[in-house]
């Protein structure tokens, strides 16, 4: 590889916070609005023209289910449900009794109302901005460096979250990562107007797939609240690509608009079906990159069981989900259940985990994830939230969706002001306290 010389520059400080945070998506957007609620003055910037991440930009309109597997107690508390109250409010928003589907929004309902509550939090906002590196002293951040229309400037904080999805900021830094031999792919989504009724779809996608570049795929769609006739569409995954890296992410963004049409010229040809998209997302709907190590890596086998922490910042009941490389899914469920369904037409294969393991304790209606999932051991003020978080695949393939991540998030927002408000060191501060405070502050149960 060839190098030029960058000159150096002082850059100048456009702000300076109590807590900075890289990354709107919805992990973002809870972990700044916690901290202001604590009294923190909060400096938010993110790369696109909106707030939401995945589910705004990504269109991806499904969060599951806040209760447990009974589906009577709400295990989940905090910023999803306040969001959903103010999504329902507008009916922009239907509760289901379907734990997959227990809340499902109109993403473009959901970047405005995510506006409203950054500007009622008097957060410092920058749009079309991105954090492109930190500087240090020692263990200690000083200072992240962002670029945006004003140019390159500088952002001091005592403490920084880094809420980009992939780690920007812990890249930067060198904090210590790892990638998995085998990712699970993104799924790129758009949002199409016409009928289905009478048609099979998925029987045409593996039968005709291939004449229109379409793998035999497992996918899965959704209506869309308050928008008579439209739909989401996740039909197909982008296989064999790492999107933290800029090639593969360019390719599985034009890949995707590519096999959405693809989709709509099949149907036409091989049904009366006359499907028009009407919106195509702005990021791909990622599902696994890099993570960075911390002090506990989330184990699979540990939420299955049910294992319970003082300390526990996320609970949830949401499957473990895991997308393989040939277009299959596995699912297993606390209480035993598996199911892997593969290709368009969801060829199905059911087992039973508790019973091929001898599994004899009551099942558990929640797992739950401790404080220390947040915690690496390099650098003083900072933690890092998201889908870039320390966990097996069999964990990660539970833990990487939007409720469960924004709880991270909002945990993320509690621990930065606590650790601001003691020593200034994330690493020394109690997670049973960091529990506490989100009990209090209405973000856990």
């Amino acid at each position: 590889m060839n190098y030029i010389t960058e000159p150096e520059k002082q850059l100048p400080v456009c702000y300076e916070a109590d807590v900075f945070v890289a990354g709107g998506s919805c992990t973002g957007v809870f972990a700044a609005v916690r901290a202001a609620r604590m009294g923190a003055k909060v400096v938010l910037v993110e790369r696109a023209n909106c707030f939401g991440g995945t589910a705004t930009a990504g269109l991806v309109n499904i969060w599951h289910s806040l209760k447990d597997t009974d589906y009577k107690n709400q295990v989940i508390a905090g910023l999803t449900g306040e969001m959903t109250e103010r999504l329902e409010k507008s009916g922009s928003a239907i509760l289901t009794d379907d734990p997959s589907t227990a809340i499902k929004f109109d993403p473009n309902r959901l970047k405005y109302e995510l506006d409203k509550l950054v500007i009622e939090e008097k957060i410092k906002v920058y749009l079309h901005t991105i954090c492109v590196g930190a500087l240090c002293e020692n263990d200690e951040i000083i200072a992240a460096i962002i670029e945006n229309k004003d140019g390159r400037s500088a952002v001091k904080a005592k403490f920084y979250i880094d809420a980009t999805g992939d780690g920007d900021l812990m890249k930067y830094l060198g904090v210590t990562s790892y990638r998995e031999n085998t990712l699970q792919p993104p799924t790129p989504c758009f949002l199409w107007q016409g009928d289905l009724e009478g048609v099979d779809h998925r029987k045409l996608i593996a039968e005709h797939g291939s004449e229109f570049g379409l793998p035999d795929d497992f996918g899965w769609s959704e209506d869309v609240p308050g928008l008579p006739n439209i739909t989401l569409r996740a039909d197909f995954h982008v296989f064999g690509v790492d999107c933290s890296k800029a090639d593969d992410l360019t390719y599985t963004e034009i890949e995707g608009r590519r096999k959405a049409y693809a989709l709509t010229e099949l149907l036409r040809k091989y049904s009366d079906a006359d499907p028009r998209i009407v919106g195509l997302n702005s990021l791909a709907g990622i599902r696994e990159t890099v993570h960075y190590k911390t002090k506990y890596k989330a184990d699979g086998w540990d939420m299955l069981y049910g294992k319970r922490y003082d300390d526990a910042i996320l609970q949830g009941t949401y499957r473990i989900d895991m997308h393989d490389k040939d277009g299959g899914v596995k699912f297993f469920y606390l209480n035993g259940k598996t199911v892997y369904m593969k290709g368009a037409e969801r060829n199905y294969v059911f087992g039973n985990w508790r019973e091929e393991n001898g599994v004899a304790i009551p099942e558990a209606k929640y797992y739950q994830i401790p404080f220390s999932v947040l915690v690496q051991e390099q650098y003083k003020n900072i933690i890092a939230a998201g889908r870039m978080l320390n966990a097996d695949p069999m964990a990660y393939g539970a833990l990487r969706v939007m409720v469960n991540l924004n709880q991270l998030g909002e945990a993320a927002g509690v621990a930065a002001v606590t650790a601001i408000d003691s020593c200034g060191d994330v690493r020394k501060i109690s997670g049973v306290d960091v529990r506490k405070k989100l009990i209090s502050g209405g973000s856990a149960l």
